[in-house]
Parts: structure tokens; C-alpha cells; sequence
């Protein structure tokens, strides 16, 4: 089996409950290939960087997945088929990551990890 993880977005007009039933979807299709989703993280909606299909927002979602090829092609060909699906990336790693991905982590702890904040005090001289 290989390690693989994807992330799609959903449009930002479908339901939390839908977009649940769209990662169970992709999820039975990836256990009917014999593989396994370790975890499914939920990113919220978000902001995208540009429209995509007039939608300015988007679902976020995160599957790590242990799985053959075949079933990766299979799960993006539903994808590419979902008119909810706005887009889909899924890349092979070495190992699964069970930990909070970049997404889920909240800006305090990513700030404490570099070892500051972006805050900074600027004192202005009136001319």
C-alpha cells in the first residue's frame, strides 16, 4: 500500500452535513479498494485565493489515505464528476501524519513555533 493525501474543496453554498456525506463518500470508496483513511479533518470554510466557478469561499476537507493507485484514480474520478467539488489535490507522501495539519493549527501555536509574532510596533514622528 502507499500513503497518499488529499484535499478537496466544496462549494460554499453546501451544508456541513453534505460535506460530511461528500468525505464519507470518498472514504467508502476508498475502503471498498481494501485501503484506509486514517483521519478526515474538517478546515472549515475558508476564504479562497480567487474565485473558482463564481464561488469566492470554499469547504476545506483532508484525507489521509493507505491505499493502492487504482483507488486514488477511482476516488478522482468522483471527484471530477461532483459539480460540488470545486477542486482536488491529492499527493503520495512517505508516512501518514497523524498530527493537526498547517490548516488546523491555530495561529498562537504556529507563532510560538517560529519563535515570535507578527505584531509589530511602529512609532510614527509627526513632520
Amino acid at each position: 500500500m502507499r500513503f497518499y493525501e488529499t484535499v478537496f474543496i466544496a462549494r460554499q453554498d453546501v451544508t456541513s452535513n453534505q460535506v460530511e456525506a461528500l468525505a464519507q463518500h470518498y472514504t467508502s470508496i476508498i475502503k471498498d479498494h481494501g485501503g484506509e483513511v486514517s483521519k478526515t479533518e474538517f478546515c472549515g470554510l475558508r476564504t479562497l485565493a480567487y474565485p473558482i466557478k463564481k464561488n469566492k469561499k470554499g469547504h476545506y476537507i483532508l484525507l489521509n489515505i493507505a491505499v493502492e493507485p487504482m483507488a486514488i484514480k477511482e476516488m478522482e474520478r468522483q471527484m471530477n464528476l461532483n459539480e460540488d467539488v470545486l477542486r482536488y489535490l491529492t499527493i503520495s507522501v512517505e508516512q501518514l501524519d497523524n498530527a493537526p495539519s498547517s490548516l488546523m493549527q491555530n495561529r498562537h501555536y504556529r507563532d510560538d513555533q517560529r519563535g515570535g509574532s507578527d505584531d509589530v510596533e511602529i512609532e510614527m514622528e509627526e513632520v
